[in-house]
C-alpha cells in the first residue's frame, strides 16, 4: 500500500523510484522498514536541503537593524539637505536594499525591505519633484506604490498615496490630487492615525486649490480633529513625520486657496514660530503663501517683495524649480493690470535666476 501511494504521488514505477522487483513483491512491507534504504536515505537529504534553504538568509537580524538605523538617519537628512546632494544617499540605500531582496529571504524579512524600498522610493519621487523632474518623479512614485502594496503593510500604502498627491498639487492635474488623497485618506478607514491626519489635510488643500470650498472647509476640520486625536503620537523629526508645523503648512495652504487671508497669516505665523533654525524649503513656502495673500489683498508690491526675498533667503541649493512654481502663483493672483507693474518685474527677473544664483 505505501509502494502504490509513493508511485501514485511521483507518477512513476517501483523501479523508476529506485524499487527493484524484489521491492515490489514486498510493498506491503511497513514503511520504517526502508527507510533505512537509498530511498529513505534520499528523502532524508531532501528534507536537510529544504531546512537549509529554509533558514538561509543573506541578512541577521541585527544587519537589518543596521539598515534601518541608516535609513531613519537618511529620512532625517531629508528634511534639510538640498535635493541634489540626497539623491545620492538615497540610490545608495536602495542599491543595498535591492540587493538583499534578490536573495531568497524570510517572509518577515522580506516585507520589511519592501517597506524600506516603499520609504526610499518615495522620497526619491520627492527629492526628483522639487529639482523639476516630472517624468521620472511620476515614474519613482509608482514604484513606491508597488513597494508599498508588495509589503501589505496599509498604513504605508495610505502614506504614499497622499504623498504622491504633492507631485498633482503643484503641477497638476489638481484632480488626479485629490483622488490621490482620498483614496489614501479611505485606507485608514476613519481610524485616527497620523496618515489619517495627513492625508486628510493633503485633501483639504487639494480641494481648496481645485475651488471646492465647503468640500475642502469639511476636510480641514477633520484632519484638525484627526490630528489633535493623534498629535502625541508622531514625535518625531523626518520625512515621514507630520509634526505640528507640516500641519499648520498644509492648513496655511488650505486657507489661502480658500482666499481666508486673515487666518492664514495668523497660521502661517504660528507655524514659521516652530521651525528649527536648519531646514529645508517648508519656511519659504509658507512665505510665498503671505505673499499670495498680499496679492489676493490686492497689494502686489508686498507681494512681489515677499515672494522675491523669500526666493533669495533661501540656501542656493534649495532654491529649486518647485519654489519658482510657487512664486508664479503670486503673479497669476494679481489683477492684470499690475502684471506690467515695477514690482511684478523685478520678480520675474529673480524667477528667472538659474539655480544657485544669487
Amino acid at each position: 500500500m505505501t509502494l502504490g501511494l509513493l508511485c501514485s504521488f511521483y507518477a512513476a514505477t517501483p523501479e523508476e523510484i529506485g524499487f527493484t522487483s524484489t521491492a515490489s513483491r514486498q510493498a506491503l512491507v511497513p514503511a520504517g522498514t526502508f527507510a533505512g534504504g537509498s530511498f529513505g536515505l534520499r528523502l532524508d537529504a531532501v528534507r536537510r536541503a529544504v531546512d537549509r534553504t529554509l533558514a538561509a538568509a543573506s541578512i541577521s537580524p541585527a544587519q537589518l537593524d543596521l539598515l534601518d538605523e541608516r535609513i531613519l538617519w537618511a529620512r532625517q537628512q531629508y528634511v534639510y539637505t538640498p535635493p541634489a546632494p540626497m539623491m545620492e544617499t538615497l540610490l545608495g540605500l536602495l542599491a543595498d536594499v535591492e540587493d538583499l531582496a534578490g536573495d531568497r529571504q524570510p517572509a518577515a524579512v522580506q516585507v520589511r525591505l519592501s517597506e524600506l524600498t516603499a520609504i526610499l522610493s518615495t522620497l526619491t519621487a520627492d527629492a526628483l519633484m522639487k529639482l523639476g523632474d516630472l517624468a521620472r518623479s511620476q515614474a519613482w512614485y509608482g514604484t513606491a506604490r508597488a513597494a508599498a502594496e508588495d509589503s501589505g503593510n496599509v498604513e504605508l500604502r495610505a502614506r504614499v498615496r497622499a504623498q504622491a498627491a504633492m507631485l498633482p498639487f503643484y503641477y497638476g492635474p489638481l484632480e488626479a490630487a485629490v483622488a490621490l488623497t482620498r483614496e489614501a485618506r479611505m485606507m485608514t478607514r476613519g481610524r485616527p492615525s497620523v496618515t489619517a491626519a495627513f492625508a486628510t489635510a493633503a485633501e483639504a488643500r487639494a480641494l481648496a486649490k481645485l475651488g471646492d470650498g465647503q468640500g475642502a472647509r469639511c476636510a480641514l476640520r477633520n484632519a484638525t480633529d484627526l490630528f489633535e486625536r493623534c498629535a502625541s503620537e508622531d514625535n518625531g523629526d523626518d520625512a515621514f513625520s507630520f509634526p505640528e508645523r507640516r500641519f499648520l503648512l498644509y492648513r496655511s495652504g488650505t486657507l489661502t486657496a480658500l482666499g481666508d487671508t486673515r487666518q492664514a497669516r495668523r497660521v502661517q505665523a504660528r507655524a514659521r514660530d516652530l521651525y528649527p533654525t536648519r531646514t529645508g524649503i517648508d519656511p519659504a513656502l509658507l512665505q510665498l503663501e503671505t505673499a499670495i495673500c498680499a496679492a489676493v489683498d490686492q497689494c502686489p508690491a508686498d507681494a512681489c517683495e515677499l515672494a522675491g526675498s523669500a526666493i533669495l533667503a533661501i540656501l542656493p541649493a534649495h532654491r529649486t524649480p518647485i519654489l519658482r512654481a510657487r512664486a508664479r502663483e503670486v503673479i497669476r493672483v494679481l489683477p492684470s493690470p499690475t502684471r506690467s507693474s515695477r514690482p511684478v518685474r523685478e520678480l520675474r527677473e529673480i524667477l528667472a535666476l538659474t539655480p544657485g544664483a544669487r
